[in-house]
Formats: structure tokens, sequence, C-alpha cells
């Protein structure tokens, strides 16, 4: 008998490590860092997940050659946190990557909503960020969000050009 229960215990951890689940939530204003997301969601077998700001964002807004446009306005500010549609249960999830285009270096103030918002909820997770970027490394993003969610378990960064 207890060989039989030594036996299932067993069973039930390898069932549980199979059943990992994975969540791909990510940034995406034009669609390149959407294409990205969804190529991890399928290779990862993973549950994707669109961070949606309340305002959409326009070309206008995007505009980073325009001090006055909305991203450059945000980029500038380091306390900016843009309102974000809904949040998603990532309790559980024991993995996430975390996807944004690169904006002046780093990732885009929405992530840090996101991350703010989820906080608590990301303790003791393994996070992976992932960009896109038509110029930049991700290297410095990484740094960025290793100072600023020093609790938080990240890993090293994926950049994902075409």
């Amino acid at each position: 008998m207890k060989k039989i229960c030594m036996i299932l215990a067993a069973v039930l951890m390898c069932a549980a490590t199979l059943e990992a689940k994975t969540l791909v939530v990510y940034f995406s204003a034009t669609g390149t860092t959407k294409a990205a997301a969804q190529k991890i969601a399928k290779e990862q077998n993973a549950t994707l997940w669109e961070i949606e700001p309340a305002e959409k964002y326009t070309a206008a807004d995007l505009d980073w050659r325009n001090k006055q446009s909305r991203s450059s306005i945000e980029m500038n500010d380091p306390e900016a946190r843009p309102a974000i549609k809904q949040c998603t249960n990532i309790q559980p999830y024991e993995m996430i990557y975390v996807g944004y285009p690169i904006w002046w270096g780093i990732c885009p103030r929405i992530i840090d909503s996101w991350l703010e918002n989820n906080l608590a909820q990301l303790e003791g997770k393994k996070l992976i960020p992932f960009a896109t970027s038509g110029s930049s490394t991700i290297d410095q993003s990484v740094q960025y969000l290793r100072t600023n969610y020093p609790s938080l378990n990240w890993q090293d960064g994926i950049l994902m050009n075409k």
C-alpha cells in the first residue's frame, strides 16, 4: 500500500509539472509585437493575452518625432501610467512572457501600468521579457525592468525582430 501511495504521489507531481501554465502577455501598438507574441504562444502552447490601453493609440500618438505626441509625453514622464482596459487573472500561471515594442530604449509606460496593477500576483513567477524593435537591443529595457521591479524574477530577454 505504501508503495502504491508513493507511485501515485510521483504520478501526480509529474502531472502537475506537465500542466504548468504559461501566459504570453503583450502590448502592441502596430501589430509587430502581436505577431511575435502569437509565435511564442503557439510554440509554448501558452495562453495569449493583450494589454489594451483604455484609449487606443493613433498614428499621431505614436509619432516619436513630435515632442507633443502622446507617446513622447508618456515616455518623457517616468511617472506616466497609461490606463489599461482590463486585467486578466494571472494567478494560475507560473511562467509569463511579457512583450512590448522598444520605445526610447525601454518598454512603453503601459507595461509599467500592467506590472504595477499585477505586482502582488507576479511575485514568485518566472518573467521572460520579449521585445520588437527596428534598431534597439533589448538590453536596456531588461535592465529597466530589473531595476524598477527588483522583487520580480526576471529572466534574460528575447529580441524578436523579423
